[in-house]
């Protein structure tokens, strides 16, 4: 049967081929300055397996035509042309947060976008081994990324709205029990506080601080003489904040403060720490030294028991460790926690 001209048409290809139709329409004509004769322009819609399902790709091309180019497109660049207009808006951490998610996506990078389905996506959901709050945040990825194709026509339907995490929400494959240190640890810490990766051990659990938060923070974040610091990028809003310096950490802060780095804490060459190398070759041999197995989150814990121990406002233990969503809105609103009071609370412990 023949077309209509203008529509398109569907040809077989020669060879053994998965998909042997090939589907084409022409977008113009010019003239051959060599032989005079009119030249066709068309593009390739696609290939498909037999002639009916070429029709179909080519009916619904005219129906709704789109970019091929764009229709082409892979989940990775997606990711990179969608991330190119959203990092620059975002803070740092949120960019690693959604480049953590992405990498997650692996099963997806090489995969033409517009041909996800539901199957897909869910797919990844189901078998990344992720925590139901990293779910929460690859759909939130997944939300973002079909907003972006679809606002350029790189696809037609948002599967992100139906990917199904709350199936998730009691489960935690990655969950681990979280202890604080025994007194007994600490005193052996303190025994080892020439050590300058004990000396980080410390400076997290007397200021309660993420171990991200002590990774990320700059020399020019840190008041040596007001005996405080500034986190200024953190995982939520509460977390941005002024961090005292606890009496017994203070030489320690101010020894790294005086090596005069970009960032104060760092490798023994001067490079900032990247968590996974701080961890692996940082952290884990001043467990060992001491005999025992915690977590670097377990040193945020320990603080936040000692201050409720110390019977510290907990009001003034939020502002310290920066809960998220912990405080109330009049503590939001009305509460104004000066430096030497933050000072007066870490100290009691």
């Amino acid at each position: 049967m023949k077309l209509a001209n203008g529509v398109g048409t569907v040809y077989k290809l020669s060879g053994n081929r998965r998909n042997p139709y090939i589907v084409r329409k022409t977008v113009g004509w010019d003239i051959d300055t060599e032989t005079g004769k009119r030249k066709q322009h068309y593009i390739t819609i696609g290939y498909a397996p037999t002639r009916a399902k070429g029709l179909e790709m080519l009916m619904d091309y005219n129906k709704n035509p789109y970019d091929i180019e764009a229709s082409k497109i892979t989940f990775a660049e997606v990711f990179e042309k969608w991330s190119a207009e959203k990092f620059p808006t975002i803070s740092d951490s949120n960019a690693k947060s959604y480049k953590a998610s992405y990498n997650t996506c692996e099963p997806l990078h090489g995969r033409v976008f517009k041909d996800l389905k539901l199957t897909d996506l869910q797919g990844v959901v189901d078998n990344c081994g992720k925590n139901y709050p990293t779910l929460r945040k690859l759909k939130v990825l997944f939300s973002q990324m079909y907003e972006y194709a679809m606002k350029y026509e790189i696809c037609m339907k948002d599967y992100s709205e139906y990917v199904d995490i709350i199936k998730f929400k009691d489960k935690n494959p990655n969950k681990t029990d979280r202890s604080p240190f025994s007194k007994e640890e600490i005193d052996a810490l303190w025994l080892q506080e020439n050590n300058l990766y004990a000396q980080i051990v410390l400076m997290l659990i007397y200021s309660g601080v993420r171990v991200s938060e002590l990774l990320d923070l700059k020399r020019e974040n840190v008041n040596i003489e007001e005996h405080c610091f500034k986190v200024v990028e953190s995982k939520t809003e509460s977390g941005i904040r002024v961090v005292p310096i606890h009496d017994r950490t203070y030489p320690f802060f101010k020894k790294w403060y005086e090596d005069g780095n970009e960032y104060l804490l760092h490798t023994p060459d001067g490079k900032q720490f990247i968590y996974r190398n701080y961890y692996d070759s940082y952290w884990t041999p001043v467990m060992e030294l001491i005999g025992c197995s915690h977590k670097p989150h377990d040193t945020r814990h320990t603080c936040i028991s000692m201050m409720t121990e110390k019977e510290v406002s907990p009001t003034l233990i939020k502002k310290i460790v920066g809960h998220s969503g912990a405080m109330s809105l009049t503590e939001k609103v009305y509460t104004h926690v000066n430096v030497q009071e933050l000072l007066e609370a870490i100290n009691k412990i």
